[in-house]
């Protein structure tokens, strides 16, 4: 016998952060997230998602001893719920013990709140805000440590998700490649030579060109390069671009940041940052005092050795030219310079519905190490499913 119990107040609010921390206990590849991380996504002054109309739930779920054994949130993003020809709502945060009936209670609670507010269909487990944070469920990499801000689920869950009708939308990719030159495909290095002695085109770091000229070659590629409808990634505005970068100064490393010009004009960035879930792993989820000198220490005098490629865009007109592979072989060549501050090079986000990055990801000799689902629930069987990926190709 279970309870539902809709959480209101801090002490539920407590046990919605804590409940992983007990199913985990033992684990050595889960790394606890820091607690405002959480909290953030259900803050109505920190999180953009509200002030755009959004609605937001989240519940726990009680057993007969008054033990909590189960948690998730359902809500209905008002910029993306309507971009398919039936309304979709969403969930995510979902943590249960392994019990089949617990489980589908949860699932229930969420797809009831979702049809009242006129959802025909429900996405899930995913982020209440931006895809690159807390999407999919894990399917493949039990035994890798997630990275920053990406979930780690058991394995067990796949099982509750497909029984309760929930079916693949598509399917999300972490890639790890080692930084060496040989890693790199002849063709990758005949693309990018190609490029780079064209003088048209030009590959610069964050730190050749400094903070302002970063903040709008990422706004002008991000805005030209992304699509709401087909990357469910709507555009950004430059006190969006200022906020990212005043929020990631403290960890920003001035070399893993890339931009690609073509006579002087921005068409392509690749964003990466140290993999700071090394430093966060030993934080106990709190980033107080303690916590910031603990993840400082960490971060400068331990070193992180893997570096997180969290985002990759060129403009339209110039994909497929080679623009990814200079920007690639340019990186690859100033670690080595460096003398290998970093070992390893981790690409999170690929998603099948994209194989021109998936091809890359073989040409530089990167092999999957983790893999996410992002499923999908009809709720009405005269809605036909197509997966993302045939969206996009027209299939």
């Amino acid at each position: 016998m279970f309870i539902c119990i809709e959480v209101a107040d801090r002490k539920t609010e407590e046990a919605f952060i804590e409940l992983p921390v007990r199913l985990y206990r033992g684990n050595p590849y889960w790394i606890r997230p820091l607690n405002d991380d959480i909290c953030k996504v259900f803050d109505r002054e920190k999180n953009p998602c509200f002030r755009e109309g959004g609605e937001c739930v989240r519940w726990l779920l009680r057993n007969e001893e008054g033990e909590y054994v189960g948690r998730v949130a359902a809500f209905v993003n008002k910029k993306t719920c309507g971009l398919d020809k039936y309304t979709v709502g969403q969930m995510g945060f979902f943590e249960c013990i392994d019990d089949r009936q617990a489980a589908f209670m949860l699932f229930d609670k969420c797809r009831e709140w979702l049809e009242e507010r006129g959802m025909e269909a429900m996405e899930g487990p995913v982020n209440f805000g931006e895809r690159i944070e807390w999407w999919g469920l894990l399917v493949d990499g039990y035994d890798e440590c997630p990275v920053y801000a990406m979930p780690y689920t058991k394995p067990y869950y796949v099982r509750f998700f497909e029984e309760y009708g929930f079916r693949d939308y598509f399917k999300q990719f972490t890639y790890r490649t080692r930084l060496v030159m040989e890693s790199l495909s002849k063709i990758v290095v005949w693309k990018a030579d190609r490029i780079l002695q064209n003088p048209d085109y030009s590959v610069r770091t964050y730190g050749d060109i400094g903070k302002q000229k970063a903040i709008d070659a990422l706004l002008t590629v991000y805005n030209k390069a992304w699509n709401l409808e087909v990357h469910g990634v709507d555009g950004i505005t430059r006190e969006q671009v200022e906020a990212l970068y005043r929020s990631l100064r403290p960890i920003i490393d001035k070399e893993l940041i890339y931009f690609a010009f073509y006579q002087d004009e921005p068409i392509g960035f690749f964003l990466m940052f140290p993999e700071i879930n090394q430093a966060v792993r030993h934080l106990n989820g709190k980033m107080n005092v303690w916590g910031i000198l603990r993840f400082m220490y960490h971060l400068k005098v331990k070193k992180i050795k893997v570096a997180l490629g969290q985002l990759f865009g060129v403009v339209p007109e110039f994909q497929g030219k080679g623009v990814e592979a200079a920007m690639i072989k340019r990186f690859t060549e100033r670690i080595i310079e460096d003398g290998h501050k970093y070992d390893y090079l981790e690409l999170n986000w690929i998603g099948d519905f994209n194989p021109p990055m998936i091809h890359l990801m073989e040409y530089i000799g990167a092999k999957t190490v983790r893999t996410h689902i992002t499923y999908r629930k009809l709720f009405r069987d005269d809605i036909p499913f197509t997966r993302s990926v045939d969206k996009v190709t027209g299939s």
